[in-house]
């Protein structure tokens, strides 16, 4: 893979790790390059595992189409409305099997659940992350995901173990239920992210391009963690930043400096440069 020698027709950005400052926050380096990006017709989408309740802080950044790809791929958001477009759900079975095969297999392990009206979670699963406390219910999965429970359209299942290595936990959980949905990682914690089979930052950004008439070529991705790795696959060009996960660093052959140090930022002002500070 060679650095683009033209301007893209859509930058598809992780969040956390890769855009964003420690702390969530976007640095006026890279508000400016996003800006910059979207003046000059290039299309950027946030393609972020963070759920749709955390997006609404980057409002002022999603650019004219206002969306952005949340939960892996498993919903698409209209952030300035807070609505969703569109999400991908897991049915309540595949969700049960892979509870059922973790909880044999890797014993404490405990769930929450992304769905279309708010998020839910066992008892046991630690609350850990701003916006956490406002969970809609808190129950066994059984009887969360029950036909008259609260959950309805899961479209990401959480899994946290109180202390197995969060590589090994991935590797685990995907040799146990690997088979029944898509299984990855973006934390630094044990804690895993499973969407419904064939739902994955890739598979939904590819839909958005399609839809956009914007062929894979024209795309350019940023990520850092294994949950970024199909999307870095499938796009026409992609970059891992420094600070990225030994594995994407290994996958990708562009790299560009971390995200403390504006990495995405860097990338766009060679196509921008009257935007760098």
């Amino acid at each position: 893979m060679t650095e683009p020698r033209t301007a893209p027709r859509l930058v598809a950005t992780d969040l956390d790790g890769t855009l964003l400052c420690t702390g969530g926050t976007v640095s006026e380096r890279t508000a400016a390059a996003l800006a910059a990006a979207e003046e000059a017709g290039i299309q950027v989408v946030f393609v972020t595992g963070r759920p749709p309740r955390w997006m609404q802080q980057l409002r002022p950044h999603v650019g004219g189409h206002g969306v952005a790809i949340c939960s892996n791929g498993g919903a698409v958001l209209d952030v300035r409305r807070g609505e969703l477009v569109e999400y991908f759900p897991m049915s309540a079975g595949t969700a049960l099997a892979v509870v059922e095969a973790l909880r044999t297999e890797l014993p404490g392990t405990a769930f929450a659940f992304e769905h279309a009206d708010g998020w839910a979670r066992e008892p046991g699963y630690e609350v850990l992350m701003w916006g956490d406390d406002m969970v809609c219910a808190i129950g066994a999965a059984e009887e969360l995901l029950a036909e008259d429970g609260p959950v309805r359209g899961l479209f990401k299942l959480l899994a946290k173990h109180p202390d197995l290595d969060p590589d090994t936990f991935l590797t685990e959980a995907r040799r146990v239920a690997g088979h029944l949905a898509e299984i990855t990682r973006s934390s630094p914690i044990p804690l895993l992210e499973i969407s419904a089979p064939g739902v994955t930052k890739a598979s939904t950004l590819a839909r958005w391009c399609a839809e956009h008439g914007i062929d894979r070529s024209e795309v350019v991705a940023f990520g850092d963690m294994p949950n970024d790795l199909e999307m870095l696959a499938w796009a026409g060009t992609a970059y891992a930043v420094a600070n990225a996960h030994p594995q994407v660093l290994a996958a990708v052959p562009l790299h560009t400096v971390s995200n403390e140090q504006d990495g995405v930022a860097a990338v766009l002002e060679r196509f921008l440069p009257g935007v760098c500070l």
